[in-house]
């Protein structure tokens, strides 16, 4: 009889709560848009401003490397496979830290997390361009990795936890776009101050400095919100990691969406560190020079902060309007903009050895295409995420991507390029023009593969395309479940709910 009674009790209760979950998921629409459109108060302006100013040292400090590399080259006598691998290094202790400062950004103070982080990669990077040998130079820069991992899994959830809906879109925008416009800076910053001071290892100095100006500002100023506010998902508590990691491998739209970047991050490593070096290259063959060699990482700096500038909000954009037409058009842009992407940049590395200026304008629309999908995948990550899980989900995005991204790339054209450079060189005596040539063409065919990869990532997003609606319904509903189980002061246990 009294198991009767709890049994009927326990039915009622699931009657009531399925009541209130519709109730509650008829109303998520009403409800946020206010908090959407409501004014964006001073601090959280301040807090936006200053996580893109260290966002954009942060890429600053990754591609001064690139913008000096010839001047490596020839310190360090290393041929393109040992350049490659000065990146790779650099990425696997980004990726393999990625995941510890992901658990820790979902469970402890994220300001004094990320504002350590800056000062490991700030005073790194001043000690390892002081290095005089390769080894110890390569050490230092995979300890600039350390700190780069902490900042770049935890800064984008503090966004998400501030703003919903659109506003978080287009304050995604503004952080992603530091991206592009930072490894521009990096370029022009290191090559022109190198040239001034006559020594590369200045050109690497400037954005410790920065760092030091980011911790005060990210300490005293940045806001640290509660994870979910805006969304009413406060009240969700964390999980185990292995639970976290079980349910992110569980989710279609993350796992596709994070296979698509993986593959941008294929292409864009390996254009990052080769590119100035490969235009160098294919300007020195022409006999007519449009451009200063000297001058081309600050030319490419220019481009890719241009892309950068137009790309990143132009995606955003086209992302908020049409979404309200598609509910797929996120991955859709993602994967459009890769396909448009893949003949400009193929025709791009064609025409780098004859015409300059051709070559110039098809990289700028190349990487303009590419960065479209930056603040978008960004965004898919965000809702397709309960809020307590998105440090790790940012973690292991950044783990899976780099690891088989941009981790290898570099290297991998470097090696491919020293493979091919045999059967292209002359077995008889040849002249500097020829092995010049050899050179060039080695390099340029090993390019070719990040046109492939391209591809590949567009079809991964269309796959996401497939998936995103369900797996965002999901999370909002999750998010309305528990929100109504704190309201209604009810155990998530009692209701059958999973968190």
């Amino acid at each position: 009889m009294d198991n009767t009674i709890i049994a009927s009790n326990l039915s009622r209760q699931h009657l009531v709560v399925n009541e209130q979950v519709d109730l509650v998921n008829s109303e998520i629409e009403r409800t946020r848009p206010n908090e959407d459109s409501r004014p964006i108060t001073m601090r959280e302006w301040v807090t936006v401003i200053i996580l893109c100013f260290v966002n954009l040292i942060n890429y600053m400090d990754r591609t001064t490397i690139a913008g000096v590399l010839p001047n490596i080259q020839s310190q360090f006598r290393k041929e393109n496979g040992a350049l490659g691998l000065l990146q790779t290094a650099f990425i696997i202790s980004y990726m393999l830290f990625a995941p510890l400062f992901g658990y820790l950004g979902d469970r402890y103070n994220r300001k004094v997390i990320m504002s350590s982080g800056v000062f490991i990669w700030s005073l790194t990077t001043f000690i390892g361009s002081y290095m005089e040998t390769y080894g110890t130079f390569i050490v230092f820069r995979m300890c600039v990795g350390i700190g780069e991992a902490s900042y770049s899994t935890i800064a984008p959830t503090i966004i998400s936890d501030l703003f919903v809906k659109d506003t978080r879109s287009k304050m995604l925008a503004l952080f992603y776009f530091a991206i592009p416009v930072g490894s521009g800076l990096g370029y022009i910053i290191s090559g022109k101050i190198a040239q001034a001071t006559g020594k590369w290892q200045w050109g690497l100095r400037v954005t410790p400095v920065f760092g030091i100006i980011a911790i005060v500002l990210i300490l005293c100023l940045v806001k640290d919100p509660i994870r979910g506010e805006k969304e009413g998902g406060s009240h969700i508590s964390s999980t185990s990691w292995i639970v976290d990691i079980k349910t992110l491998l569980s989710n279609p739209s993350f796992m596709l969406s994070t296979a698509g970047f993986t593959c941008v991050a294929f292409v864009t490593g390996a254009l990052a560190l080769w590119a100035p070096k490969f235009l160098q290259m294919g300007l020195a063959l022409q006999e007519t020079k449009t451009v200063v060699i000297d001058d081309v990482s600050f030319v490419f700096g220019i481009i890719a902060m241009l892309a950068g500038l137009i790309g990143v909000p132009l995606g955003s954009f086209m992302a908020q309007k049409l979404r309200l037409i598609w509910h797929q058009a996120d991955p859709l842009i993602c994967a459009v903009g890769l396909l448009v992407s893949t003949p400009l940049i193929f025709f791009a590395v064609l025409t780098a050895n004859s015409h300059s200026i051709i070559c110039f304008f098809l990289i700028f629309f190349g990487q303009l295409a590419l960065n479209l999908t930056w603040s978008i995948v960004a965004d898919i990550l965000l809702y397709v995420v309960i809020p307590t899980r998105r440090s790790t989900a940012e973690a292991f995005q950044i783990l899976v991507a780099h690891a088989l991204g941009d981790a290898g790339s570099p290297y991998l054209i470097g090696l491919m390029s020293e493979g091919i450079r045999p059967l292209l060189t002359p077995t008889s005596p040849f002249s500097d023009h020829e092995d010049m040539l050899a050179q060039f063409r080695s390099l340029q065919y090993s390019l070719f593969l990040t046109v492939f990869v391209e591809v590949i990532g567009g079809l991964f997003f269309f796959l996401t395309a497939l998936y995103i609606e369900k797996d965002k319904s999901m999370v909002d509903l999750s998010i309305a479940v528990h929100e109504l189980i704190s309201s209604m002061e009810l155990e998530p246990q009692v209701l059958g709910v999973n968190e």
